[in-house]
């Protein structure tokens, strides 16, 4: 690649990573739907399911190791899960990698991720309605979805939405 591709390939990049991303409204606690809830075991053999974060607002998001989107978010997430856990905040990661824990372990062990992240299946993925990923679903304290996020998510929007649901 000579100097000017190269600074091309720069330039697109950038404007890539300040593209915005997907932000999305608060739907109005009435219009709200309950979350699916499941029941995975996280990397350490503990159960999670939604109904025990009952009483949380919980960022549920969809990922995987392969995923571009994805590894940009995680590190948002894990500051959102340090900054606002005392206030109630739990982010739960749901990877849908093929290849199960032995393409997560690897990957959890060289990576710093400071919430529970569980191995999904095809059928949660159905419940959720997921066909591309990231997807990211914030859910209020009821267990209700308030917020869908298709794609990566708007760090700043969806900080603002879930200290919103914290204060409520």
């Amino acid at each position: 690649m000579n100097k000017l591709q190269l600074l091309v390939f720069a330039a697109a990049l950038a404007l890539a990573a300040d593209q915005p991303g997907v932000r999305a409204a608060l739907s109005p606690v009435n219009q709200r739907k309950p979350a699916a809830d499941f029941a995975f075991e996280d990397a350490s053999g503990k159960t999670v399911t939604l109904a025990k974060l009952r009483g949380k607002v919980v960022v549920l998001d969809f990922w995987a190791t392969w995923c571009h989107g994805c590894k940009q978010e995680i590190p948002w997430f894990s500051e959102f899960q340090t900054r606002y856990a005392a206030k109630g905040l739990a982010v739960v990661g749901v990877s849908l990698d093929e290849g199960g824990w032995k393409d997560v372990k690897p990957f959890l062990a060289s990576h710093n991720i400071p919430y529970r992240i569980v191995v999904g299946d095809d059928p949660l993925a159905k419940k959720y309605a997921i066909e591309n990923m990231p997807d990211t679903f914030l859910i209020d304290r009821k267990g209700n979805v308030a917020a869908v996020y298709r794609g990566l998510v708007d760090r700043n929007d969806i900080e603002t939405n879930i200290k919103t649901l914290l204060e409520r």
